[in-house]
């Protein structure tokens, strides 16, 4: 049996967190600061054409501020954090009836939309129009998205498939919420990945595809990913969460089984512990490199070892492999050993930082609980805690490379993302929204 949610933190801990959760909270659900800093983060950041705002977006707009404001509301009832997610949920409306989302993507689409509206629905009694609306714009984009990846031979884009984009992220909404049964083939498409394809993974991304020119530079004939956000840990770890909610198709168990298995043949050892890269690099005939070479491993959420160390632990309960949960558990061991500043970690934000990794290791020390693990959160917190500045708009800025500081408001890279992974840690109610990062 799953042990409740509860907080490690002694109460004085708690009582910083709350504060300063409290503040971040209050200074990004701000309108008028959101809009100031816009400018204001395009001139600071090395990466202006990523620096936006979508009305409708979880990662990086609204409807993530939305999301933030119900996990607020269950956690601290009587505040009023209903009330203002709900102005933010209405800009997504509005943004959507006027010719909004194109796509199904979950951090800046339809799902991702729906992922928020769900969440703030308190188990649909209410935004029941909003709801049905976005499920009939969904389900069919949904079933083109599996039609485009399920016909794919070989070669695909990781926007196909990842959870940021593609047909993963997708299935972690409609493992919520599938009225229209969409799901089902979103599965099949998924599982189709793991299928052998000439010695190449059908999976693996030619470097035409691949999302950037340093990413060419560096993979010139083109790779396979492994980061949980943008690689296959991203299928495999959304095809475990349905087998524990009671949904299969056909081979999706051995889609499972071959996609972890894929990935324990990819451990990289380091005098930490074992690791992953960001990516294999495919050979020039296309098939997977057998030199294991990389540089350090991250321990990230987006790439690196604990994001692909989670996928992992979630095939071994889906499979009921006690082998698999325990390499998945290794695999943490070896980035809590490693120190700090092998762990290239810059920023105190979610996808790429402290609070990414934080909200990892709360989930391991719910399901396995131990002494070092909670230790590790308690260290993790109060990085946090220390990485504060109040003086900055959002309390927290996203930290770039060469210390680039960034004020952005929203949850993958701004600071909100902080203020949801501090209330998890001080708090017993269960941080159901990190489903968005298949972590649950």
């Amino acid at each position: 049996m799953t042990p409740a949610w509860e907080s490690a933190l002694d109460a004085n801990r708690r009582s910083a967190v709350l504060f300063v959760a409290r503040d971040v909270a209050v200074r990004t659900t701000d309108r008028a600061r959101i809009t100031r800093s816009m400018p204001a983060a395009r001139r600071q950041s090395r990466h202006p054409e990523s620096v936006h705002w979508n009305p409708y977006g979880l990662a990086g707009g609204d409807a993530g501020i939305a999301l933030m404001c119900s996990y607020f509301d269950q956690c601290l009832s009587g505040e009023g954090w209903d009330a203002v997610g709900h102005g933010f949920l209405t800009e997504g409306v509005t943004a959507l009836e006027n010719g909004g989302s194109g796509h199904a993507g979950l951090f800046a689409g339809l799902g991702g939309f729906a992922f928020a509206v769900e969440s703030s629905s308190r188990n649909g009694d209410r935004y029941q129009r909003a709801l049905a609306t976005v499920d009939e714009l969904l389900a069919p984009q949904a079933r083109k998205l599996a039609g485009r990846l399920g016909a794919a031979e070989h070669g695909l884009p990781v926007s196909a498939f990842d959870v940021v984009s593609g047909a993963s992220g997708v299935a972690a909404y409609l493992l919520r919420r599938d009225p229209l049964g969409a799901l089902p083939d979103v599965l099949t498409a998924l599982v189709r990945l793991a299928e052998p394809c000439r010695g190449t993974p059908r999976w693996a991304t030619p470097p035409d595809l691949l999302l950037s020119e340093s990413t060419r530079r560096a993979y010139p004939t083109g790779q396979l990913n492994c980061g949980l956000a943008h690689g296959i840990p991203g299928p495999l770890a959304v095809l475990s969460l349905a087998l524990q909610s009671g949904y299969e198709v056909s081979g999706q168990r051995e889609a499972v089984r071959a996609l972890a298995q894929w990935l324990l043949s990819r451990r990289i050892e380091d005098a930490w512990g074992c690791g992953w890269p960001d990516a294999v690099p495919l050979t020039p005939a296309g098939r997977p490199a057998r030199d294991r070479a990389c540089g350090p491993t991250r321990g990230a959420w987006c790439y690196g070892t604990p994001g692909v160390a989670r996928s992992l632990w979630l095939a071994g309960r889906a499979l009921d492999d006690g082998g698999l949960g325990h390499a998945a558990v290794e695999a943490m061991s070896s980035v809590l050993r490693r120190p700090a500043e092998l762990r290239h970690l810059t920023s105190p934000t979610y996808c790429h930082g402290v609070a990414g990794l934080l909200q990892i290791v709360l989930r391991f020390a719910r399901d396995t609980p131990s002494e070092t693990l909670a230790q590790a959160s308690t260290a993790l917190v109060d990085e946090l805690l220390a990485a504060y500045e109040p003086q900055r708009p959002f309390g927290y800025a996203s930290r770039e490379a060469a210390d680039v500081a960034v004020d952005r408001a929203d949850l993958l890279d701004g600071a909100a993302g902080v203020a949801m992974t501090l209330l998890a840690a001080a708090t017993g109610t269960e941080p159901a929204w990190d489903r968005m990062f298949l972590l649950s």
